[in-house]
């Protein structure tokens, strides 16, 4: 068990300068949250700065089988409160490979309507 413990919550900032980013996105059913981790080199906190990221969209239906490519653009980041350091969980939009949101990247519209100056310029209480 000591082992375990000594895993938990680790922190490897003092030996790499490498961080552990945590892409999130919201899966196909709109109600799931799916992740996947990678390796960088060092500390972003720019989110235009980070790669973008492709999965298979059939697995998590948000795409036909025959073309199920999905990329993921990262979108904001947070300190990730697990893994502690440097690393960073990474919210994300998903768009196909053509860059069009697909069906449950809801987040694109709502941005769209946010950033409208008329809404943006609105006091809501």
């Amino acid at each position: 068990m000591s082992l375990l413990n000594d895993l938990i919550n680790i922190n490897l900032s003092d030996s790499s300068e490498k961080i552990i980013a945590e892409y999130l996105w919201i899966g196909g059913s709109g109600m799931d949250l799916r992740s996947k981790a990678r390796t960088l080199p060092g500390p972003v906190t720019d989110p235009a700065k980070l790669p973008k990221w492709n999965y298979d969209g059939s697995s998590t239906g948000q795409a036909p089988g025959d073309d199920s490519e999905v990329i993921l653009y990262p979108q904001s980041i947070f300190k990730d409160p697990f893994r502690k350091g440097n690393n960073i969980l990474v919210m994300c939009d998903a768009y196909t490979p053509a860059g069009e949101p697909i069906p449950t990247n809801k987040r694109f519209n709502a941005a769209q309507i946010f950033s409208n100056p008329a809404v943006a310029a609105e006091v809501p209480w």
